[in-house]
């Protein structure tokens, strides 16, 4: 797929822009004597002299050390590579030091939630109660190295005791209260936690959803806890046995300490998607993130005192991890719990007017509800103060940037960036100085040295390809939990391309330095924004005495501004019926994974189509499902039963440029 056609301008910067982005490149030729007069220049040496613009970076962003490091780069291996050797530091240090934007009086934290409650945080209640969150984790024994997880929603607590690990160098790891408990202990379990914080229940949609069997159940087993904390959240009055609560934990002040830690000490543990196996924990470092995302949120995305930055996110997915960094620029954080369509979707919208919200950031599938809902926010609520929405999660068609442009405001830059839990960070994305384009991300980002690979794993432009990294990135994963021999780190990234990560989508990069994002390259499924692996689903499906086997394929096409079917193929036993098994499999998915991930069909098949090694042939059988040429999307030698295909090419969409 090529094109010629340059797409409109729907948005382009003030000529003569001033702002961190140009104070960097002044800063840069001030200290190393390199002219940078535009972002190409800027991005191109940001990606051949790693040295020299990540140890600028460090500079200009203001990390703060502890013992200063001995180099920027001991080796620039992939995987492997070893940032800042003998650096130490905090990320808590970071986010709680007093600073611009970190005054006392300052605001540092807006928490609203569904049913209109709100909360207001100072920076210095937020240092009081990061200082009691602290001393009550000290006398749980928690140090460093040690693990806190949190099943809770995005609130303010939340936010107060990941910062009190981290200051302790313990290793914090979340997921949303939503989550079935089966997702939850695939997750926590794998790294032995020693303190677990969970919310008695959460409300969403108007409804309220008790989950304290769900955390008995968990605490069962998960035999390295020595303490939960029940924090009351929908009921100030909940309790839970032998549980300690939120208030005697947080009774006592003590001390904001920071202990140093090296740069690649791991600060927390995210999890991918799980589409072979268990998710597999993805550990950060602190020195990776602080200086990642730091160099996002200030110079690709110009924010810091006085703004008011917004997600929408739940702690279960990395833009949390993203919108907390928000802490280390200065800027208030808007954190928000509850559906973004409740009571109607206009909720945001109304949140952003009242906050005076100027960073405004949610998911694509939330921006093609509005579009379909016929919303015109910019006549409804004011949005004088936005300046900036930031759409990830899927590719964001050419309908929602015309939909931004024309409903929210030609004023307002539309950033739609793409990476990954994998990084923390984006990939693509945009910048204060580059236009964007309709349909397209603006630009790489700054560290980030983004192609796209054929098939041969040559760079191409112009073409759909692979995304691929060739240059190491600080926030790239340290390793995953328990692979001390990172065999499996190799697998995930740079079994196809030695030396180069693949990072698993189609992409298409411009001629002007702009992408194109059309999807995953692999079968992670992407439901209204939230990845499951078909691991978690399998899981759940083969969990039933009745079904034998069973495969999942989502049917999103690729660049597609729609979702497809989620189809759900099963292998019953002897006996069984479908019409008996399939009301039950849509409650256990519905409870156990999400209501998003329950199938649209359930397809009675003989056999699911494997490899000579058992895998199951996922990535394939979507092809074939799209209309791909069958022997070009498998090659039936490698498959343990070809005639397991069958019922798939009787399914099979025609490509249209198929000679038949």
């Amino acid at each position: 797929m090529t094109t010629a056609e340059t797409p409109d301008v729907l948005w382009a910067p003030e000529p003569g822009h001033a702002g961190p982005i140009t104070e960097f490149a002044a800063h840069v030729r001030r200290t190393r004597g390199v002219d940078l007069p535009d972002y190409a220049a800027l991005h191109e040496w940001s990606v051949t002299d790693l040295e020299g613009f990540w140890s600028a970076a460090a500079e200009f962003l203001g990390v703060r050390w502890h013992d200063r490091p001995s180099a920027v780069l001991g080796s620039r291996a992939m995987p492997g590579a070893e940032w800042f050797p003998g650096g130490t530091l905090n990320y808590a240090e970071h986010a709680l030091t007093p600073g611009p934007g970190r005054a006392d009086d300052d605001l540092a934290v807006v928490f609203a939630r569904e049913d209109g409650r709100q909360r207001r945080v100072t920076h210095a209640e937020l240092r009081e109660q990061v200082g009691r969150a602290r001393a009550g984790l000290v006398g749980l024994g928690v140090g460093r190295g040690d693990r806190v997880v949190a099943l809770a929603p995005n609130c303010v607590e939340t936010l107060v005791l990941f910062l009190a690990a981290a200051s302790l160098g313990a290793i914090w790891s979340s997921c949303s209260p939503d989550f079935g408990a089966r997702a939850v202990h695939d997750r926590f379990a794998q790294v032995e936690p020693v303190v677990l914080l969970a919310v008695d229940g959460y409300r969403y949609g108007g409804r309220a959803f008790d989950i304290r069997p769900t955390v008995d159940a968990l605490r069962a087993k998960m035999p390295t806890l020595r303490a939960t904390v029940l924090l009351p959240y929908l009921d100030d009055a909940a309790t839970l046995d032998d549980t300690v609560a939120w208030a005697e934990l947080t009774a006592a002040p003590g001390p904001l300490e920071f202990e140093p830690v090296p740069f690649d000490h791991p600060l927390w543990v995210l999890y991918s998607s799980g589409t072979t196996g268990l998710p597999k924990g993805i550990v950060h470092g602190h020195g990776g993130i602080v200086l990642e995302h730091l160099k996002a949120l200030r110079l690709q995305m110009e924010l810091g005192p006085g703004e008011r930055f917004f997600w929408f996110t739940t702690t279960g997915w990395m833009m949390w991890n993203f919108l907390i960094a928000g802490l280390l620029v200065g800027a208030t954080i808007v954190l928000f719990d509850g559906s973004p369509g409740h009571p109607d979707l206009g909720a945001l919208w109304r949140l952003a007017e009242e906050h005076r919200i100027t960073y405004f950031g949610v998911s694509a599938p939330y921006v093609q509800s509005c579009l379909k809902a016929g919303l015109r926010p910019r006549d409804d609520v004011d949005l004088s103060a936005l300046r900036a929405i930031g759409s990830t999660g899927a590719p964001l068609s050419v309908e929602g940037f015309r939909w931004i442009g024309d409903a929210v405001g030609g004023h307002v830059q539309i950033c739609s960036v793409s990476g990954g839990t994998d990084v923390c960070a984006a990939f693509v994305a945009a910048a204060p100085t580059v236009p964007v384009w309709l349909g397209e991300l603006s630009c790489a980002a700054l560290g980030a040295a983004v192609v796209a690979y054929d098939d041969a794993g040559e760079e191409v432009v112009d073409e759909v390809g692979e995304l691929v990294i060739t240059q190491p990135m600080p926030s790239m994963p340290v390793a995953f939990w328990d692979d001390p021999d990172g065999s499996r780190l190799r697998a995930a990234y740079f079994e196809d391309y030695p030396g180069v990560w693949r990072h698993g989508d189609w992409v298409r990069r411009t001629p002007r330095g702009s992408y194109v994002i059309y999807g995953r390259s692999d079968s992670t499924l992407n439901r209204g924004g939230v990845r499951m692996g078909t691991a978690d689903f399998y899981a759940v499906t083969e969990g039933f005495d009745e079904v034998l086997d069973s495969l999942v394929i989502d049917t999103t096409e690729l660049g597609a501004r729609d979702e497809g079917a989620l189809l759900c193929f099963l292998v019953l036993a002897e006996g069984a019926s479908l019409e008996e098994v399939e009301p039950r499999l849509r409650r256990a998915l519905r409870t156990e994974l999400s209501p998003r991930h329950v199938p649209d069909r359930f397809v009675l098949i003989d056999a699911v189509p494997r490899t000579l090694n058992g895998k199951k042939c996922e990535v394939p059988v979507k092809k074939i499902l799209a209309g791909a040429d069958p022997d070009r999307a498998v090659s039936r030698g490698a498959l343990l039963d070809p005639s397991a295909l069958a019922p798939f090419l009787a399914l099979r969409t025609p490509d249209p440029r198929d000679p038949a």
